[in-house]
């Protein structure tokens, strides 16, 4: 059992989202409370969402789902908002970071013309391109700054998950092509954007996506999410595909002991240290939330149906669903606050963080 007491979960937090409600999209931030939560504030965006970053200044940044052309600071206090538009040769890939008090942005990219993969180096004040790197393939997605060093990797290693889906300017989000896929997960110098290793899976068709940090046992989860093709000489590989790899620093490795999961992992984040490390994966596909220790071993999953956006933050995570949202702290077993007014109903999209009080 991950949550083997009875303590109940304290649930106060807030969360920054993007979601549709009727035919808008939006990005905003969801107040929780201790059976409840509503919206507390709001701004529609041109198109879905997806990647979102919480800057210390109270500012938010989000950035539109690939192939996306837009890049947004919102300032919910204030509401106003800084807009960025990319240039007609690249589209984002709906992921940004900022470097810790700093100065500059990181936004995953696409050239339009090679399809290869550009990690864009941007100006946080102004939001607008000072370099670019490669990020040595296809689909660059998620990617995250190492908080601690991982083997002779330091702190600040900027890992980037090349989902490695071959994508062409008038196919859109069409997969062609698949058989081209070269998913990988690299580590780049924060400062040159110097490659400093990549690493694969056996298996050509694990398309490698997000990424979450465990420091209990300063390991990297990685999300999948398998693109076998109708061809493919084993029937079940797409259904039985793992949805989480580890990385240690030295191997990339797929998950272990895991029942068949429609081979789709859609968000995850790291577990609280209460409960030992480890990872949750949410798999919308199968309306469960895997569960995974550091090492990639599968230890059981939970209900909950159309289960995806994941956060936790110190001793809680917070997982998005159909019927509301599912809330553990520490070893508590999880409780399930509903939306206060159900008219007000959201879809929550691929991603929440947690915003700091």
């Amino acid at each position: 059992m991950l949550w083997p007491s009875a303590r109940a979960a304290r649930t106060d937090a807030t969360l920054l989202a993007a979601w549709q409600s009727s035919a808008e999209q939006h990005i905003g931030l969801l107040s929780f409370g201790d059976a409840s939560w509503s919206v507390q504030r709001s701004l529609p965006v041109p198109t879905r969402a997806h990647g979102l970053w919480a800057e210390a200044g109270g500012s938010v940044l989000a950035v539109a789902r690939r192939p996306g052309d837009w890049l947004l600071r919102w300032h919910p206090r204030t509401g106003q908002a800084q807009w960025h538009w990319i240039g007609e040769d690249r589209r984002f890939n709906g992921h940004v970071i900022a470097r810790d008090g700093g100065a500059t942005l990181w936004t995953t990219e696409t050239d339009l013309d090679s399809a290869q993969g550009r990690l864009g180096v941007r100006d946080a004040r102004t939001l607008e391109k000072t370099a670019e790197w490669a990020t040595h393939g296809m689909d660059p997605h998620q990617l995250l700054a190492l908080p601690q060093a991982v083997g002779e990797l330091p702190a600040g290693t900027l890992m980037v998950a090349n989902g490695g889906i071959p994508t062409l300017p008038e196919t859109g989000r069409s997969k062609r092509e698949i058989g081209r896929m070269d998913a990988s997960l690299v580590a780049l110098h924060p400062g040159t954007g110097a490659l400093l290793g990549q690493w694969r899976l056996p298996d050509p068709y694990l398309s490698i996506r997000h990424l979450a940090f465990d420091p209990v046992s300063g390991t990297l989860g990685i999300a999948l999410q398998a693109e076998h093709p109708a061809s493919h000489p084993d029937p079940q590989a797409k259904a039985g595909a793992p949805v989480l790899a580890v990385w240690d620093g030295r191997t990339l490795r797929a998950a272990d002991g895991q029942p068949a999961m429609a081979g789709y992992g859609g968000d995850l984040c790291a577990l609280p240290s209460a409960a030992g490390g480890g990872f949750a994966v949410s798999c919308p596909r199968v309306n469960q939330l895997a569960l995974f220790d550091a090492r990639g071993r599968w230890r059981g999953a939970l209900a909950h149906r159309e289960a995806y956006a994941l956060a936790s933050r110190d001793d809680r995570w917070w997982l998005s669903g159909a019927a509301g949202v599912l809330v553990g702290q520490g070893e508590a077993p999880p409780v399930l606050a509903p939306l206060d007014r159900p008219a007000t109903a959201l879809q929550i999209d691929n991603h929440w963080v947690p915003v700091p009080g």
